[in-house]
């Protein structure tokens, strides 16, 4: 009975330290971790450049050799600590953690100079490690939550604008003609939109007044048109914001965002850490 409970408490202090950080421990983890992250986006860098690591290549190997083995230890650690590890597994932090990790495993299976190509492939599954970054990122839900509710504007939207460029581009097609570059709907439609956009690319240009004085107002629209998903987001940020979260986690279902004075996890009813 009491080996059941010492292992019980074990595994709720493990998951405190990992999943939250209102605690000095937790805190400190989450401080290693960060400090991790971003060595090792350093070494992904640095390996780039063909003459640091012709010069160091056997260093940053074994300093990436060190980077994967922690990490591989947090993940182990994760899993371990929750309730439902399938939950963390299958989560989008779980498959980034998996796909930052494993490149250098195997690097190992695919050896030889023919294969170079497909270890550079590998190597650059590491850059997800900077995706691990959005977990210290406390208004990233907020941000994810604001962004998911203001979808269905945003997509009515994007077919507006989809409209509006076909069209201009139709109406452009019309003025300029093929003598000017506008050879056909669709490629004066890619030219409306990246003018739109306010990109210019200038591989495209009017050469008829009524032209150029329709790409000018396209222009000057474009930037009202930059600013309205900013608006559409920004309003459902100010009502998702949720005042008085901690970063408590809850052990059973992974729920996180509860309120200061929770005992109880909102979604599905377990007794949260104390």
């Amino acid at each position: 009975m009491s080996t059941s409970k010492t292992k019980k408490n074990w595994k709720q202090r493990l998951h405190e330290i990992i999943y939250e950080a209102d605690t000095p421990e937790g805190k400190l983890f989450d401080v290693i971790l960060l400090i991790a992250i971003l060595f090792s986006i350093a070494l992904v860098m640095l390996e780039s450049v063909n003459t640091i690591n012709d010069k160091y290549s056997s260093e940053l190997n074994i300093a990436e050799w060190i980077i994967t083995i922690l990490f591989s230890l947090e993940y182990i650690l994760r899993i371990i600590s929750i309730k439902k590890p399938v939950k963390y597994i299958f989560s989008f932090y779980g498959i980034v953690d998996f796909l930052s990790t494993i490149p250098k495993y195997l690097s190992i299976i695919f050896v030889g100079t023919h294969t170079l190509v497909a270890l550079r492939a590998l190597r650059l599954l590491r850059v997800f490690r900077i995706l691990k970054l959005g977990r210290f990122i406390g208004e990233s839900d907020h941000l994810s939550r604001a962004i998911k509710a203001s979808m269905a504007r945003i997509s009515v939207f994007l077919f507006f604008v989809l409209i509006i460029c076909i069209i201009l581009g139709s109406l452009m097609y019309l003025i300029e003609g093929s003598e000017n570059g506008f050879t056909s709907i669709p490629r004066s439609v890619y030219w409306a939109i990246v003018t739109l956009t306010t990109v210019g690319y200038g591989d495209i240009a009017p050469g008829t007044p009524l032209g150029q004085f329709i790409a000018s107002a396209i222009m000057i629209l474009g930037y009202a048109i930059i600013a309205i998903p900013t608006g559409i987001v920004s309003s459902e940020i100010v009502k998702k914001t949720a005042p008085n979260l901690n970063t408590q986690s809850c052990p059973h279902c992974s729920a996180e965002n509860h309120k200061d004075d929770a005992i109880y996890c909102y979604h599905c009813g377990h007794k949260l850490n104390e």
